[in-house]
């Protein structure tokens, strides 16, 4: 990084400890979290990659007087520890599964009675009582009052103030009435009177609204508070067009300032019965609910509900995905067709995103790209969640492997691939990579399991084809997908770092990304990704099973395959595949896209 940029980083951290002193605080701890838990973050809360340079979506940091550091898994190692470089913020490497590392640091690393100290409203609740247990059993205090970032930050970013809108029928295929009436009927299997939502897709969906508050993910700042007659969204003002606010007032939808949710909590009556989801809620949430509530601790009735997709949201999903797949036919004849031209200019990583995104602009229903465009080429797809900028980018231009993981937001539904293409020559070890890659979704995509078999223990089905040959890969196979909705959904997940526990069961309409890789730094780096949706398979006597419908439609580069390490089973499904993406996306597409798809279908 520049020195201008590690001079900032290291005024910075100078700043916020003289306000540690004055405060007197020994440690801070700043996670990469909001009072939503959310995943992406308005700027106002990335307090942590203003502090320390590191802009990966996963990361917490610690500082003290003599030390500041940032904790962050195997996606982020290489970039982390470029934009880390200089600043005297120290990498922490944290293993698959050991998210929590940090509070073991803090546990061996402070002294009796010294002050630990992170704002509340952002820290989850579950991470906050494992936090407190740790730290009392060293005789260090916890002070969660307060939000330090105001003293040191100066120009910190506003909240964001972009209007919300109705998510509107046909692609709205469950009414606000119908939803809040499910919600209920949840809260009475649970006891409770009342329920309150913190997480941001949550609200989104019971209540049919999108916004544009976070980047990628159609969703807006809100809490809400549901009872047995009405429920209350706390939203900041000025963001709910007049209509819509008449159309939440039928539905017995009460809007409030934002910042009144607390005080709402703070007021329920003696007799209350409070359902809440201690994953997706912060401490400071919790501790605005009075002593004398009672408190149901569950997972959100709503988490369930948004990701079993109904037959007509799959149905959505499905023409989606014609339209995406179409999309791509028109961006892989034009990278093709642009790379064999010797006489143009050279393209970049950044060209790659521009020209994606453009082609899904071009598509009915299409609203945002779904995440920002990770495009690789050569050693820079080794990088898992690597992001090309015009100050630092390859140019295609030689031999090698180009990744392409992309995605958009369309009205009815949301996309997210991967593909890998050959650019020049490629030799016999990337054909290998990447066949091994696509026999681990290929067995994954094939596979059937009984219904409610938990998500992470199908992880191994994906890997087993990689393992065989001593390697693997540093994140999950597999994430939930919501319905024009963030990219990233529960409650399944397919991965080895997350518990086997009840509520990652999968069940029919759950939308899964199937994305096993292999990565080799400094040379490249190959994921496959297909999206799947839960649908019935048979019913014995053994109980009801599970199957994966493919929906995600493009064609897999067959050029980059090494047939001989594919059984027959395996090249009928990727034959049949192809099949069905040819025939699926012929209609829409036509020129130079059509005859792409052609030659990239042809059977094996």
């Amino acid at each position: 990084m520049s020195d201008t940029h590690t001079t900032l980083i290291l005024n910075r951290i100078d700043t916020l400890r003289a306000a540690m002193r004055r405060e007197g605080i020994d440690a801070l701890v700043v996670p990469s979290a909001d009072p939503h838990l959310s995943e992406y973050l308005p700027s106002h809360w990335k307090g942590r990659e203003w502090l320390s340079g590191f802009t990966g979506s996963v990361g917490t940091f610690i500082a003290t007087q003599d030390f500041a550091g940032v904790w962050t898994d195997g996606r982020y190692f290489t970039q982390a520890e470029t934009e880390l470089a200089g600043t005297s913020v120290h990498l922490m490497k944290i293993p698959s599964g050991a998210s929590l590392l940090y509070i073991d640091w803090l546990a061996a690393n402070m002294k009796p009675g010294q002050t630990v100290a992170v704002d509340g409203a952002v820290l989850g609740l579950a991470i906050a009582r494992q936090l407190q247990s740790a730290l009392d059993a060293k005789d260090v205090k916890l002070r969660t009052a307060g939000d330090l970032l105001n003293a040191v930050w100066p120009d910190r970013p506003s909240l964001p103030d972009a209007p919300l809108f109705e998510h509107q029928p046909p692609h709205a295929t469950r009414t606000r009435a119908s939803k809040l009436a499910e919600l209920r009927a949840g809260m009475v299997q649970q006891g409770a009177t009342h329920h309150v939502i913190s997480t941001l897709d949550d609200v989104a969906y019971l209540f049919n609204l999108r916004g544009a508050d976070v980047n990628y993910n159609p969703i807006f700042l809100a809490h809400a508070l549901v009872d047995a007659q009405s429920a209350t969204l706390f939203v900041l003002e000025g963001k709910v067009p007049a209509d819509v606010a008449a159309a939440l007032a039928k539905d017995g939808v009460r809007l409030a300032p934002y910042a009144d949710a607390h005080a709402a909590l703070s007021a329920l009556p003696a007799d209350a019965v409070l359902l809440l989801d201690p994953r997706r809620i912060t401490f400071g949430t919790r501790q605005a609910v009075p002593s004398g509530v009672k408190v149901v601790e569950a997972i959100n009735p709503t988490t369930f509900a948004k990701s079993k997709k109904n037959d007509d949201e799959a149905a959505h999903v499905r023409a989606t995905m014609e339209q995406d797949g179409a999309a791509l036919c028109e961006f892989f004849a034009w990278l093709e067709k642009t790379l064999a031209d010797t006489k143009r200019a050279p393209l970049t990583e950044v060209d790659i995103d521009h020209h994606v995104t453009a082609a899904r602009a071009r598509r009915p229903g299409f609203v945002s790209p779904s995440f920002g465009t990770i495009a690789g080429f050569r050693s820079n797809g080794a990088i898992m969640h690597y992001r090309a900028t015009e100050e630092a980018c390859a140019t295609i231009e030689g031999d090698g492997l180009l990744l392409i993981d992309s995605g958009g937001q369309y009205v009815g539904g949301t996309t997210d691939i991967t593909r890998v293409t050959a650019v020049g020559k490629i030799g016999p070890e990337h054909r290998r990579d990447f066949t091994l890659v696509l026999k681990g979704m290929m067995a994954l995509s094939m596979a059937t399991f009984p219904r409610g078999t938990r998500s992470p223990m199908l992880d191994a089905i994906a890997r087993a084809p990689i393992w065989a040959d001593g390697i693997d890969y540093g994140h999950g196979t597999g994430h939930g997908v919501g319905y024009f909705m963030n990219v990233h959904e529960g409650p399944q997940v397919i991965s080895p770092s997350m518990m086997p526990e009840p509520h990652t069961a999968m069940e029919p309409g759950m939308i899964t990304s199937i994305e096993p890789g292999i990565y080799r730094p400094g040379k490249w780096g190959i994921r496959i990704e297909n999206l799947v949706l839960n649908v019935p398979a048979k019913a014995t006597e053994f109980g009801e099973y599970l199957r994966f419908e493919t929906l995600t439609l493009c064609p897999i580069d067959t050029r980059c395959i090494e047939p001989s390490l594919l059984y027959p089973h395996e090249v009928k499904w990727l034959n049949d595949y192809h099949a069905t993406v040819r025939e699926r996306l012929r209609p829409h597409v036509s020129g130079e896209a059509l005859a792409w798809l052609e030659e990239r279908t042809q059977p094996l």
